[in-house]
């Protein structure tokens, strides 16, 4: 950004500030950015199948699961956010340098692996609900459990890679507002999430209106009454309170606010725009979503966990008045476009964790490289039926291990005198969000613990 529009950007922030909180949501729209691309990739693939199985295998019941997990996420963010905007320091080295180096070191390491691995699953993602768009809108298919078929799903996986590759390749020349391409991505990002929070609104209101939604049941299920007894449960739940917000998202999300050149007066903006584009829209999508699988699947013969063809899945917007082609197009295209933002954030994140460990700057050319460290997951379209029982419990374990320990390095720092300097929180609000920050790192340590027993009695 540069010091007209930064110096522009900033009186507009003084200006939105001396009117009401929600006369701001305008103006904070408009120059919001970096948590809009927190909830691009949060709201991936796997939140949208956690979604479908939560309220396809178990209705109503586990409505509070993901609202959670967003409320947890959304408190440690803030935390970050005030530290990195009140001292400009990158957050691996704050981690570094006034928390522990064998702990950043951890942090950067397993946040580059997830962001490389999980990448084995979007692509065959992607590459199937790209398939399935096109069968739908043009007739073309390959028959399914062909050699043929594996060479089409790969060379729609490099697509989709190139889209994305561009994409983080423009964020690479630097995230701000005078580049076309990012503001674009956010843009589409912004338009994304409300097609997608839209589509699944008029299927819940359809279902309503036909007396297929349990109203009272679905606001029972929002407060934690009970827990999953069996394996697959308890899986999907503590699945989906360890991702809503991942450590390669922790990671990288400083460093999206230090590229786009925001600083102290940018603080108020940061949590807007973690609540408009993180929380909001993932709330809103996953709630939504779960509530539409329990209206059209919960107690069928269906296998809905974690199994549903993109076919059947559209059966929602078929019972919401949709064609089946349009129902089909609706659900891949939007699930395709989910798969993708959490595709180009994960090179991000393997860009910053790259430069924080070997020392390059960002936006230099060796930065841009390490954006396509995850290339190789295109692969997934040939190795993920097979690697991935290989790769998910340890991939998972690892990186569950290690989130807590990275949101105790936040508290951390949160407390530190001579890192936040004036800015470190005191008195009365220093004791709530330290409790806040406490009351998250426990739940997540449950979380972590009840997983990783599962994971061991299942191997």
């Amino acid at each position: 950004m540069n010091m007209s529009t930064a110096q522009e950007e900033i009186k507009q922030l003084e200006h939105l500030a001396t009117r009401s909180p929600l006369a701001r949501l305008p103006g904070y729209v408009k120059l919001s950015g970096p948590g809009w691309l927190q909830g691009a990739m949060t709201l991936g693939g796997g939140s949208a199948i956690t979604s479908l199985s939560i309220g396809g295998v178990y209705g109503y019941e586990f409505l509070w699961v993901q609202p959670l997990a967003m409320l947890i996420g959304c408190i440690m963010l803030f935390a970050l956010s005030h530290q990195t905007l009140s001292t400009g320091v990158a957050p691996y080295s704050a981690m570094r340098t006034h928390v522990n180096p064998a702990l950043a070191w951890c942090w950067a390491v397993a946040s580059l692996a997830a962001s490389i691995i999980w990448g084995f699953s979007h692509y065959p993602l992607s590459a199937g609900m790209l398939e399935e768009s096109i069968r739908v809108s043009t007739g073309l298919s390959v028959e399914i459990g062909s050699t043929a078929r594996e060479g089409y799903l790969f060379l729609l996986a490099i697509i989709v890679w190139a889209f994305c590759a561009r994409t983080a390749w423009q964020y690479g020349q630097g995230s701000n507002r005078e580049n076309g391409s990012v503001r674009l991505f956010e843009n589409m990002i912004k338009l994304l999430s409300g097609a997608v929070i839209l589509s699944f609104a008029w299927v819940v209101i359809s279902a309503s209106a036909a007396g297929k939604i349990d109203w009272s049941a679905a606001l029972s299920g929002l407060v934690p009454r009970s827990l999953p007894t069996d394996a697959a449960g308890v899986t999907t739940m503590m699945a989906a309170l360890g991702t809503a917000v991942g450590i390669n998202m922790t990671f990288v999300y400083g460093y999206t606010l230090l590229q786009r050149g925001w600083g102290p007066k940018h603080r108020e903006l940061a949590r807007y725009d973690i609540v408009l584009g993180l929380v909001v829209p993932y709330v809103l999508v996953t709630g939504l979503i779960s509530i539409a699988a329990a209206g059209a699947f919960y107690g069928s013969d269906l296998d809905v966990q974690g199994k549903l063809s993109p076919a059947q899945a559209s059966q929602m917007f078929v019972g919401a008045g949709m064609s089946e082609t349009v129902g089909s197009l609706v659900f891949s295209l939007g699930v395709l476009g989910m798969a993708v933002g959490s595709l180009v954030m994960h090179m991000l994140c393997c860009g910053a964790a790259a430069s924080a460990l070997f020392g390059w700057e960002l936006n230099s050319r060796n930065y841009r490289l390490a954006l396509l460290l995850p290339t190789p997951a295109v692969l997934g379209v040939f190795l993920w039926s097979s690697m991935g029982a290989y790769v998910v419990l340890p991939t998972s374990a690892i990186c569950g291990f290690l989130l807590p320990i990275a949101y105790i390095g936040w508290l951390i720092l949160n407390n530190k005198q001579d890192y936040l300097k004036a800015d470190k929180p005191r008195g009365r609000k220093a004791i709530l969000f330290n409790i806040a920050m406490l009351l998250c790192i426990l739940t997540v340590l449950a979380s972590v613990s009840f997983t990783t027993a599962v994971a061991l009695g299942a191997l």
